[in-house]
């Protein structure tokens, strides 16, 4: 029988599916008998020790083609074969990852007619993700309200999330626990240290500073273009920028009407963030909201100072709400810049930043979830 399973929309790439590898991974570490089950595969499956198993719906479904198609768009339709894949493993708990997987959790739960509990996940401030202009959920709301209270536990990825889900969902605060993502593995060091062949971060050039995520509404890559103009009026630096998204051709343009376009680049996704990380002066989150803001996490790991808005969400947890990074309004370009240009101008010693990653680390939120497990009846035996 395994022990935990985990349940993501699909793999191998995401945040969310990152926290459920790596809390997987180290349960695994610990004994645990571990499956992480995905909607669908967008890829090869990611390397993991032999302990997890990786399960993909798909390969399961028997339905018409047409109909897995609608799945894939709408992760709760994937409840039937998630409820097929609960009769045949018999978990002691499932994990969801995220509000759709949430409710695809529940209709699976009640599908197989297996008696387990499921532990709900919230990765972002659920309000704000239902007016997110870049994807609008009309009907998520309601079915958030009416569902979750269904969850024999709810986990929020920050205080901030667990506010904002306790009153947009009407749910009684204490019924959910504010567990930080399990960010800092024993591999993240090695993969931070890995060779960069690329000529901006040479000795002798220009600071660079970095952004990562994707490129939507929600990260405003805009605001920190603006300030990186800001910066770049007062001394030679440059912009990375990593990550994929449909609002690339509007920065590329903003680049060019701002006038810092051959200082300013875009690489798209790249495997191995932290690299570039490492070897960064500094570290921008320019986004509207986030739910932790795992990055930021990763940023400071490898040591490299932070300058974030001070969004809904998890941002000003993680920076101590000032004292391990810097915090400006959200929006506000001018104040990006300063903050940005006392950053350079004054780095920050690393030894402060490392020791405060090391609370986001795997073995430390493990622990937490195994609490949370342990109260629903599915602790370690």
């Amino acid at each position: 029988m395994t022990d935990v399973s985990f349940f993501v929309s699909s793999l191998p790439r995401g945040a969310i599916q990152q926290v459920a590898l790596n809390l997987a991974v180290e349960l695994a570490r610990r004994g645990q008998r571990i499956d992480v089950v995905a909607a669908r595969l967008d890829g090869a499956p990611p390397r993991l020790p032999a302990e997890v198993r990786v399960v993909s719906l798909d390969a399961l479904s028997t339905r018409l083609p047409w109909v897995r198609a609608k799945r894939r768009r709408w992760l709760p339709a994937s409840a039937p074969e998630l409820a097929g894949y609960l009769r045949r493993a018999r978990p002691r708990a499932l994990v969801a990852g995220g509000n759709y997987a949430n409710l695809a959790a529940l209709a699976a739960r009640r599908l197989s007619g297996v008696d387990l509990p499921v532990v709900l996940s919230e990765h972002n401030p659920l309000s704000l993700t239902c007016r997110n202009p870049g994807r609008r959920r009309i009907f998520l709301p309601l079915l958030a309200r009416r569902f979750y209270p269904g969850g024999d536990a709810i986990v929020a990825v920050s205080e901030g999330v667990a506010d904002d889900l306790a009153d947009f969902v009407r749910l009684p605060r204490e019924r959910i626990d504010a567990i930080h993502n399990p960010v800092v593995t024993p591999e993240l060091a090695a993969r931070a240290a890995a060779l960069l062949d690329d000529p901006w971060f040479q000795p002798g050039e220009p600071p660079v500073i970095i952004g990562v995520g994707r490129l939507a509404v929600q990260k405003d890559f805009g605001t920190l273009l603006r300030a990186f103009a800001r910066v770049r009026s007062r001394r030679p630096a440059r912009l990375v920028v990593l990550g994929e998204g449909d609002q690339r051709p509007r920065l590329e343009r903003l680049a060019e009407e701002l006038g810092v376009a051959a200082d300013v680049r875009f690489p798209g996704f790249v495997d191995n963030p932290l690299a570039y990380m490492r070897r960064a002066a500094v570290f921008a989150l320019s986004s509207i909201y986030e739910g932790l803001g795992n990055v930021v996490v990763e940023a400071l790991a490898c040591g490299c100072p932070v300058v974030s808005t001070d969004c809904p969400g998890g941002p000003a947890e993680i920076l101590g709400h000032g004292r391990f990074g810097r915090l400006v309004p959200v929006g506000d370009s001018d104040a990006f810049g300063d903050a940005l240009l006392a950053v350079l101008d004054d780095p920050r010693e690393s030894s402060p930043l490392l020791a405060r990653a090391r609370d986001f680390s795997a073995s430390v939120i493990a622990d937490r979830y195994l609490d949370v497990l342990t109260r629903v009846g599915a602790g370690p035996r």
